[in-house]
């Protein structure tokens, strides 16, 4: 697994995990890979320091403290919330224009649907949950 240096063309950085520079690639060219920001798929690699291997293990554990806290951030913010699945972009509107209670939300946008929800200035935030079945 390496860590990549991503940025869009609105010039909003962020990282990348991909198996190697190959997968980015090849990601990158079918429009796979998003901007977290603003959802734009045109992104290109920023250079970025080598990663040199100590005798330690020292900077991979904090790396698997900071996974597992963020998978339980993750769930906890799953089990606190509605899984409103496919309606979610209908749910996020309704919510922002006063026509439902406002209340924590989940579930699936397009890539579409999320920048129209953005440009909208109804602020959303996709993240990797998975399925409900594999929420522990």
């Amino acid at each position: 697994m390496i860590i990549l240096n991503l940025q869009c063309t609105k010039a909003h950085p962020f990282e990348g995990w991909f198996d190697s520079v190959e997968d980015f690639d090849r990601q990158a060219n079918a429009a796979m890979v998003a901007c977290p920001l603003c959802g734009d798929t045109q992104v290109s690699r920023l250079p970025s320091g080598p990663r040199v291997k100590s005798a330690t293990n020292v900077v991979a554990e904090p790396g698997r403290q900071a996974m597992t806290h963020m998978m339980k951030a993750l769930s906890e913010m799953a089990k606190n919330s509605e899984d409103v699945a496919e309606r979610f972009p209908e749910e996020a509107r309704r919510m922002h224009y006063g026509e439902a209670e406002s209340r924590n939300i989940r579930g699936r946008a397009t890539l579409k649907e999320t920048r129209e929800l953005l440009e909208e200035g109804i602020a959303v935030l996709p993240l990797p949950f998975p399925a409900k079945e594999e929420i522990h």
